[in-house]
């Protein structure tokens, strides 16, 4: 049962990311062409926000998970942790790469290193990247879950101020699309495929999670046989 729901997440969760930039591609309005440079490249908005939005869940499942065994040991929080680290850099690199194709066709470059907001979210993902593959090149053992855990709690910090970065130091990122008053406002076209855009991610993350925290379990009793194997002989 616990395998047909996470296939469930993940193959409907897919579908919906296909049908959200088919759309967004396809059928959702462009914008009026005096607003941007390059109008045809702002349709990669609805892959970039959704993504963007799936990044900001994985990294606080990754805060949960540091936090539940960095203070309380847990078996699942460090399996949250582990899932965290690596459905923020697959949506984090998602995020990144689309960000790039706005970038080079709005602003002429694909990254612009005076932008705060863009360089607190590079540095989310590198945290992720490191936390993926630093785990895989050390051996497993309490020190080194504590020293990744920890990097985990700290590096959320990133989160809250990546999000309001835009509000405060508008340079090249622009600021929220989807606000109260005159913040930031859209076509009803163009927020329903926005919407299911964030859904859909929101399902394929929850099932890359639940996936990730089920193969981490396997590996661990895999380790646990191995071990008694081992004393055994």
């Amino acid at each position: 049962m616990g395998e047909r729901i996470r296939a469930s997440f993940l193959s409907v969760g897919f579908v919906g990311i296909m049908s959200t930039l088919y759309l967004g591609l396809m059928w959702a309005p462009s914008v009026a062409i005096d607003a941007f440079e390059s109008p045809a490249a702002q349709r990669i908005f609805y892959w970039h926000v959704p993504s963007a939005w799936a990044a900001f869940i994985a990294f606080a499942i990754l805060f949960i998970g540091s936090a539940l065994w960095f203070f309380k040991r847990s078996p699942t929080g460090w399996r949250l942790h582990v899932a965290g680290a690596e459905a923020g850099l697959a949506t984090g690199l998602m995020t990144v790469w689309s960000g790039t194709i706005w970038g080079s066709a709005e602003w002429g470059t694909p990254w612009d290193w005076t932008d705060v907001r863009l360089n607190t979210f590079g540095l989310l993902t590198l945290l992720a990247l490191f936390l993926v593959l630093g785990r895989r090149s050390q051996p497993d053992g309490i020190e080194t879950r504590d020293v990744f855990s920890a990097f985990g709690l700290f590096g959320f910090a990133l989160v809250p101020f990546t999000y309001i970065a835009t509000r405060f130091w508008v340079i090249r990122h622009p600021g929220p699309v989807v606000a109260t008053g005159s913040d930031g406002s859209l076509q009803s076209d163009m927020a329903l495929v926005l919407f299911i855009g964030a859904i859909s991610f929101t399902i394929f993350i929850i099932g890359h999670i639940l996936t990730s925290m089920h193969i981490t379990k396997l590996e661990q009793r895999v380790e646990m046989l191995q071990s008694e194997i081992d004393k055994g002989g």
